[in-house]
């Protein structure tokens, strides 16, 4: 019922910044939260920041001071700011949401990821 896409990936120098993007489309009830995962190859997938209904943000301590997360409720969306990259922030990026959707059926998903490459 819901549809997960981010944007934003891509190649940057180390130091530099990005700002990714997810949307959810479908027959949204309600946002419970929603963040991004990270996996690296080889790596166990890695939560990097989750935003609340209530607007509470938690982030790892890897991305602590370099990364903000923030939503747009009316366009169901939520971004990452990601300043000061580094090349260990290489992964593919994924939104992930924790949802009611049609008349309140609990939903939890993510998107099909977006890379995000850091190197000189």
């Amino acid at each position: 019922q819901v549809q997960l896409v981010e944007s934003g990936g891509g190649l940057v120098q180390p130091g530099g910044s990005l700002r990714l993007s997810c949307a959810a489309s479908g027959s949204i009830f309600s946002i419970n939260a929603m963040g991004w995962y990270r996996q690296a190859p080889g790596k166990q997938r890695e939560l990097v920041a989750v935003i609340t209904s209530g607007g509470r943000t938690n982030y790892a301590d890897s991305v602590k001071g370099r990364f903000t997360i923030s939503r747009d409720n009316a366009k169901n969306t939520v971004n990452l700011q990601m300043n000061s990259l580094k090349p260990e922030d290489t992964a593919v990026y994924y939104c992930d949401a924790d949802l009611r959707v049609g008349l309140g059926t609990p939903w939890r998903g993510w998107g099909q990821g977006t890379q995000v490459t850091v190197s000189s």
